[in-house]
């Protein structure tokens, strides 16, 4: 069965990177391609889409989807982390826009043997690498107490952290969690019938914590950001698409700092730090999706774009 993916926010971005016919545009988050393939269609045979993803059936479907068009498309099994050499490493000192969408695929939620979703049963999985040799099984039948309630706390935001980590080290005495319907019925056991009956699925935090954890989403974000900037060319913009508030954070943060460096008091008449911005905020509140997009795509629900400019 062909899984398939919705692009959010797709006009918003393509406007953000304010595209030129033959730029050098990156897509950090390749995925199924679907913002790439619009890249693509703006760009003549002289621009260059460099694609960058982590998971090798993302990869081969962007391959198919890209091939019609004509611009040079260089595609890059890696981890965006890694931007500042995966351009490097082409030969390319700077490029002209950089767009990475922080979601999960939809084909990663709806392959139920990824592990992902919280509505398919599968093996405990969630890699977003197949080659890493971490899952969501490791965390959850090797962590302690602490370390599962921490990263259930932290990345889920979820107030019932403590229990859930607590009844997580039960389970697995007797055997390990294999399953995300084991996980599920053990979650649904820690929170109580109120909260449950109530808001959104009552698993959604903790995968979504778990998910963050096996493929350290938020830890590598802020230098990934700062290293997308610094192959910018000036004029150049970074399109950062987030889909919950703990990414939302980082990206908001990061692109303060870089566009306000300064560290002198408020009351110095002029700078004497020496530091100096390296962009500026086109987008000073997020954009959301249209009303239209909600109603076609619900995933999009959560999502927010941010976009900065390199001065």
């Amino acid at each position: 069965m062909e899984l398939m993916h919705t692009s959010v926010l797709l006009d918003e971005c393509l406007s953000g990177l304010n595209i030129k016919e033959n730029g050098i545009y990156v897509d950090a988050t390749l995925g199924g391609a679907g913002h790439s393939r619009e890249i693509c269609k703006l760009l003549s045979k002289n621009g260059t889409l460099i694609g960058i993803d982590q998971d090798d059936y993302a990869l081969e479907r962007a391959t198919k989807n890209l091939d019609v068009f004509e611009c040079k498309k260089i595609l890059v099994r890696d981890n965006f982390r890694n931007i500042k050499d995966i351009i490097s490493n082409l030969d390319i000192n700077e490029v002209d826009g950089i767009l990475m969408d922080l979601g999960v695929s939809s084909f990663q939620l709806d392959d139920a043997d990824r592990g992902f979703s919280y509505n398919n049963q599968a093996k405990l999985d969630m890699r977003m690498d197949k080659r890493s040799e971490f899952s969501a099984y490791n965390l959850v039948n090797e962590y302690s107490e602490r370390e599962i309630f921490r990263v259930i706390r932290q990345y889920g935001e979820e107030k019932f952290a403590s229990r859930i980590a607590k009844t997580i080290v039960k389970a697995r005495v007797d055997n390990p969690i294999e399953t995300t319907e084991d996980l599920v019925e053990i979650i649904k056991r820690s929170i109580p019938a109120k909260f449950r009956r109530e808001g959104p699925h009552p698993a959604k935090r903790t995968f979504q914590a778990i998910r963050i954890e096996v493929n350290s989403e938020l830890s590598i974000l802020e230098d990934a950001i700062k290293d997308s900037i610094f192959r910018l060319a000036i004029g150049g913009r970074i399109c950062m698409i987030s889909f919950h508030s703990l990414e939302d954070r980082i990206i908001k943060q990061t692109y303060k700092a870089l566009a306000n460096p300064c560290k002198c008091p408020p009351d110095f008449p002029e700078c004497a730090c020496g530091k100096v911005p390296s962009i500026e905020v086109v987008t000073r509140k997020p954009i959301y999706p249209s009303q239209v997009e909600l109603d076609n795509n619900p995933r999009s629900r959560s999502a927010k774009l941010r976009v900065a400019q390199k001065i």
